[in-house]
């Protein structure tokens, strides 16, 4: 029963905007994804080094996860960079993108740190 509600809200999602109604255009869709993905990466890397520093909880999965949340931010925040066409200021989500690669890079090097930290101190119980 939910999956024909999703269906019709995912269609009503993509088409609406090409039919003329009111939302997001399809030129912002693949920057405002990037950047979720991109701000869940960072969330979670945040976290997993929080964990890191206090020692506590499994840091490695967090690290891990983040990292593969902004990886895919920066993939698909370079790539809808690549593919946009027109400026800054023409609805394009070119600036999103922008701001979307840059918050993956940070979630990237937040979870390095973390995964780094985690390594260590799993270094040091086993000693």
């Amino acid at each position: 029963m939910a999956v024909p509600f999703v269906y019709t809200v995912a269609e009503a999602v993509l088409t609406g905007p090409a039919a003329g109604g009111i939302g997001t255009g399809e030129g912002r869709t693949g920057s405002i994804v990037a950047g979720v993905a991109a701000l869940i990466g960072v969330a979670i890397g945040g976290l997993a080094l929080a964990r890191a520093t206090r020692r506590t909880g499994d840091v490695r999965t967090g690290a891990i996860a983040a990292g593969v949340a902004s990886l895919t931010g920066l993939v698909i925040g370079g790539l809808h960079l690549a593919n946009s066409a027109g400026g800054y200021g023409t609805s394009n989500g070119r600036a999103g993108a922008i701001v979307a690669i840059a918050l993956s890079l940070v979630g990237m090097a937040l979870a390095g740190l973390a995964l780094a930290r985690s390594r260590r101190t799993s270094d040091r119980r086993t000693v």
